[in-house]
């Protein structure tokens, strides 16, 4: 079964409230749908979040890497769901090979390898989650059976009174981990790490993101005042630019530190262990190029003897988050996962499920063939800025 169209759409996903940062706030999601066309009709989905300061990628670089792909010639005809998978393991843009950090495309190519999964799921009666233990990636961890998913919370940088209100919730709510972002000019972090460790208790696992807003020279000084609450964790405190830092850094934070800024593509990652400047990696499907690439990215991890956080993009919609949990589902041994936020962040969804985590933040293992969920035409028609279809004779 061949390929007969690729349809590209920019998606304007709207949020329901605004998510800030140390690098970013924003009311909305620019996101990347792909929908892949079998010559039968079948059809599936795949999506991606460019970002500019993570990537390098936009909506518009996205749409000119696929266009410029012959993505039927690369697929060609796969004669079962395994054959397919040998077939994106081999799968490399060429903005990527010649990117050093092997990030460049990685967005673009998570959309189009989910739509792949998911139409050809559909094409042979497979769950994305099958493609899991074809993956040829060495050291990585898995499970015989899809387990629950048991998914953190987290806590963005606003007002006094919504972080109360927000941690509040995390505590009612019955979740385990609880991420806080720091480092936002004009916020004082250890004034409001104390308030949140009275309401969430010390027997919350509450870990701390700076994204990139200090630098080196002052991270121990930054750190310093909030080790007294806990943190059992430190993501992405300085710059890319100033990583290496991070090799003499480390032994004297007192923090674990998790690269995420800063780990991209699979050279980044042994760039990191080569140099010492991570204790865990945080890998998120958009960022790092698909379900294969960020698979090799976590074997590299724990075989290496680091931790992992399966990651996500504020304003990711019910494409990724199914995506993200049949990886959650089925690797184990991965300290926080997040994701699967959808009701509590989208004010509207491409699918007609509602796959959001339950009390406590936990939720089942999808079934069905390819992703397992549905999308809405009508809400994707509805926020669609621009589309672009690709044909294939």
């Amino acid at each position: 079964m061949a390929i007969r169209q690729l349809s590209l759409f920019h998606v304007s996903v709207p949020l329901k409230k605004p998510i800030k940062h140390a690098s970013h706030e924003r009311i909305d999601s620019d996101n990347l749908v792909v929908r892949v066309t079998l010559d039968d009709g079948q059809t599936g989905y795949g999506e991606g979040v460019p970002r500019s300061y993570v990537t390098g990628e936009t909506i518009e670089s996205t749409f000119a890497t696929l266009a410029a792909l012959d993505v039927a010639r690369h697929v060609g005809r796969p004669a079962d769901y395994a054959a397919l998978v040998a077939r994106l393991e081999g799968l490399t843009l060429a903005e990527t090979a010649s990117d050093p950090r092997g990030m460049a495309g990685n967005a673009a190519r998570c959309a189009l390898e989910l739509a792949l999964l998911d139409a050809y799921g559909h094409r042979f009666g497979q769950s994305v989650g099958r493609a899991i233990p074809l993956v040829s990636a060495l050291g990585l961890q898995l499970r015989e059976q899809p387990m629950r998913v048991r998914y953190s919370g987290a806590i963005t940088a606003d007002s006094e009174r919504k972080e109360r209100i927000s941690a509040w919730k995390m505590w009612l709510y019955g979740f385990s981990q609880t991420k806080l972002k720091v480092g936002v000019a004009g916020q004082d972090d250890p004034a409001r790490l104390a308030r949140l460790r009275r309401i969430l208790g010390r027997r919350m696992d509450l870990r701390i993101d700076a994204n990139e807003a200090w630098a080196a020279s002052e991270v121990i000084d930054r750190v310093r005042p909030l080790a007294p609450y806990g943190p059992s964790a430190l993501e992405q405190p300085v710059p890319h630019a100033e990583v290496e830092a991070l090799a003499d850094l480390r032994p004297t934070i007192g923090v674990p530190i998790m690269l995420d800024e800063s780990l991209c593509g699979f050279p980044d990652g042994e760039r990191a262990i080569a140099s010492k400047t991570a204790d865990i990696f945080n890998v998120r499907l958009s960022k790092c190029g698909g379900i294969v690439p960020s698979l090799r990215l976590i074997a590299l991890a724990q075989r290496s003897g680091l931790g992992v956080q399966l990651g996500c993009h504020p304003g990711e919609t019910g494409l990724l988050s199914a995506a993200g949990r049949h990886v959650a589902s089925l690797v184990e041994n991965i300290r926080y996962v997040e994701g699967s936020y959808d009701k509590h962040v989208l004010k509207l969804n491409v699918i007609r499920q509602n796959i959001t985590f339950r009390y406590g933040g936990w939720a089942p293992p999808l079934s069905g063939p390819g992703l397992g969920v549905t999308v809405d035409p009508e809400a994707l028609d509805r926020m669609t800025v621009r589309r672009e279809d690709i044909d294939y004779a």
